[in-house]
């Protein structure tokens, strides 16, 4: 119990602390200013261990959301894909493959595909680019999000020092096993890609 009173102890003490808060009001300066997808997440994380108001931490996300499908449309439109070792683009995917998610547990399984689709295609990443195909290929394939979560993902071995650990990649069979058993999605997953591809080349 003690650790637990510590740690209140601390958080009222930061809520408090004006050097956090000027350190706070920086960080959202620098993102808007930069328009930091990396540095909204981190004062994101900030304003939830803070426990502030749903409407300060809806207008970051909104931020996150808006300016990650912003880069979308631009990495695609300069045929360009994801460097996940940058930490702008890593936190750009991150926002894409969270909406898809929010999409997915939604039952928007047409808005779900579609979002794994794109981020299997930006991600040269081979272990996340598999993970993301495998997504894709379990919305075809009729699987719900509860469903996903219970029988396909393995969201117990997720390492929170993981630096993709926000990304679920660990599943209960191997990757190439499910990618086996989805192959006819799989292939129409590639088909669907390529006839994305085609189409903007011909804009």
């Amino acid at each position: 119990m003690q650790n637990n009173n510590e740690e209140s102890i601390d958080l009222e003490a930061l809520k408090k602390d004006p050097q956090f808060q000027e350190n706070l009001k920086r960080l959202e300066e620098e993102m808007k200013a930069e328009r930091s997808i990396a540095k909204g997440y981190q004062l994101l994380d900030a304003k939830l261990l803070m426990e502030a108001d749903r409407e300060a931490i809806d207008e970051i996300f909104t931020f996150i959301v808006n300016e990650a499908f912003e880069r979308l449309a631009q990495t695609l439109s300069e045929g360009k894909k994801f460097d996940m070792s940058d930490p702008e683009q890593w936190a750009t995917a991150r926002a894409i493959y969270e909406h898809g998610i929010q999409r997915y547990s939604e039952n928007d399984s047409k808005g779900a595909k579609e979002i794994f689709l794109v981020l299997y295609y930006l991600i040269t990443e081979e272990e996340l680019r598999n993970a993301m195909m495998i997504h894709a290929a379990a919305v075809m394939a009729g699987h719900d999000f509860d469903s996903f979560i219970e029988n396909l993902a393995d969201v117990k071995s997720i390492n929170p020092n993981d630096a993709t650990a926000f990304f679920i990649t660990n599943f209960v069979q191997p990757p190439d096993i499910l990618l086996q058993m989805f192959a006819k999605e799989v292939k129409e997953g590639k088909e669907l890609l390529a006839k994305m591809e085609e189409n903007s080349r011909n804009d």
